[in-house]
């Protein structure tokens, strides 16, 4: 059986960021409406960090899957 892959809040919206930087500096480097050099170099940061940011990331997520441990939440009795 597979354990489960467990992914934190924070490690969630780091991934999320770095998709949005990824995708915007696609976008700009596509876009027309921005002047060309201006346009290219914001894209192509955007398009690093992206790229620079989510190697970490795939590591944090798939080393934490292997450590995870499935945990239950501990039970109180209501009265």
């Amino acid at each position: 059986m597979k354990k489960p892959l467990i992914v934190t809040l924070p490690t969630l919206a780091a991934i999320a960021a770095t998709r949005g930087m990824l995708g915007a500096g696609i976008g700009l480097l596509a876009s027309a409406r921005v002047a060309p050099s201006h346009r290219r170099r914001v894209g192509r940061v955007l398009v690093g960090i992206g790229l620079l940011s989510t190697v970490p990331l795939l590591r944090r997520v798939f080393r934490g899957a292997r450590e995870a441990e499935p945990r239950q939440l501990p039970l109180r009795s209501i009265r």
